[in-house]
């Protein structure tokens, strides 16, 4: 079964720093592009950080460049995301996803974490 399984979310106060985790399982991974995306209630899901299958290149959203960081870790079929510098406006729930090669965007999703930023 092909499961992403995201962890390290939680409630911290603006300004903190929390990283999340997703771990992948049930096929290889090592080949895809990563990404980790974000979303509030009513409002669509937003990419927020993307990476290639070896790490050398990575994409950020605006609203959190200089501020998240987005790696992985092959050996361990691991995706990671550190968010710094957490403002209220960061506040959602945060999915990671798989983009297989060739295949037609996002294929895999896991549950999802909520992050939530207190002022």
């Amino acid at each position: 079964q092909v499961q992403l399984v995201e962890s390290g979310g939680g409630l911290v106060q603006a300004g903190g720093s929390l990283r999340l985790s997703c771990a992948a399982s049930g096929r290889t991974f090592n080949w895809d592009r990563m990404g980790w995306f974000r979303q509030n209630p009513g409002k669509d899901r937003a990419l927020v950080a993307a990476i290639s299958w070896s790490g050398g290149t990575a994409s950020y959203a605006d609203s959190v460049k200089d501020r998240f960081t987005i790696s992985r870790d092959n050996a361990k079929n691991t995706v990671y995301l550190q968010m710094n510098s957490l403002k209220p406006e960061d506040t959602a729930v945060y999915y990671c996803a798989a983009d297989p090669p060739g295949a037609l965007g996002w294929s895999y999703w896991g549950q999802g974490t909520q992050v939530t930023v207190s002022s």
